[in-house]
C-alpha cells in the first residue's frame, strides 16, 4: 500500500512538472512568435468543428491606440503598475461577491486572463485558480508588458469564435484593427464581460453604462 501510494505521488506530481515545463517552453516560443491558437480556441473548435474561428495575428504597431487604451481601462486600469496581480482589485471583487452572495466580480488582471486563455479551461477551481497563478507569475517575468497586451489583445474574446482585434474590427466594423475609431474602440472593450451576449444585444443597458465609464476614464489609461 505505502508503495502503491508513492508511485502514485511520483506521478502525480510529474505531471504537475511536465505542465510547468509545457507552459514555460510555450510562453519562451511566444516570446517572439505569434500566437495563433489558444485553449479558448481549441476548446471552440472542439465544441462546434463545424463552425471556424475568425482569428489574425497583428503586431503591437498595427492595433489602434484608442482599443489599447480602451481594454485596460476596461479591464485592468493598473496594468502598468503590477507584477501580474492587483490585490487591491482581488479585495474588493471578494467584497463584493460576499455582499451579493454570489460571484459578480473576479478581479482578474489582462495577465491572469490571458494566462488562462493561452493554457486553461473556464472550470472554476482552487487547482485552476493556482495554476493559473504560477503561468501568470511565469508570464510577468518573461514576457514585457507590450508583449503581455499585444497577445491579450491577439487573443482575447470579441464574440461567437471571433478572437483578437483584427477579427473583431472586421466582424463588427468592416475595417483593419489598426483604423478603430475611439467610439469602436470604447465598443469592443465594453463588451469583452460577455462578447458572446453582447454581439446579439448591442443596446443592452449594461453596455451602455460599460461604454460611458471606459469613455469617461479612457484618456487615463497607461499602455506600453
Amino acid at each position: 500500500m505505502k508503495a502503491f501510494l508513492t508511485r502514485t505521488l511520483l506521478v502525480i506530481v510529474s505531471v504537475i512538472l511536465l505542465v510547468q515545463l509545457w507552459i514555460f517552453a510555450s510562453l519562451a516560443w511566444w516570446r517572439t512568435n505569434p500566437v495563433n491558437t489558444t485553449m479558448m480556441m481549441r476548446i471552440d473548435y472542439w465544441t462546434e468543428p463545424s463552425k471556424p474561428i475568425q482569428h489574425q495575428w497583428r503586431p503591437y504597431d498595427e492595433i489602434s491606440t484608442n482599443l489599447k487604451r480602451a481594454v485596460v481601462t476596461a479591464e485592468d486600469g493598473k496594468f502598468m503598475h503590477h507584477h501580474g496581480f492587483d490585490w487591491d482589485g482581488i479585495q474588493t471583487a471578494l467584497s463584493r461577491n460576499k455582499n451579493e452572495g454570489r460571484v459578480v466580480a473576479g478581479g482578474s488582471t489582462i495577465s491572469q486572463q490571458l494566462a488562462k486563455n493561452l493554457f486553461l479551461v473556464n472550470k472554476r477551481s482552487f487547482l485552476r485558480k493556482g495554476q493559473e497563478a504560477v503561468a501568470t507569475w511565469m508570464m510577468e517575468r518573461m514576457w514585457s508588458k507590450e508583449r503581455i497586451l499585444e497577445v491579450y489583445l491577439n487573443s482575447i474574446e470579441f464574440g461567437d469564435n471571433i478572437y483578437g482585434a483584427e477579427a473583431a474590427a472586421k466582424h463588427y466594423f468592416g475595417k483593419t484593427a489598426e483604423s478603430l475609431t475611439r467610439d469602436q474602440a470604447i465598443f469592443l472593450a465594453a463588451i469583452l464581460t460577455n462578447p458572446k451576449y453582447f454581439e446579439d444585444h448591442r443596446n443592452a443597458s449594461a453596455l451602455k453604462a460599460r461604454k460611458r465609464m471606459i469613455q469617461r476614464y479612457m484618456r487615463y489609461a497607461e499602455i506600453p
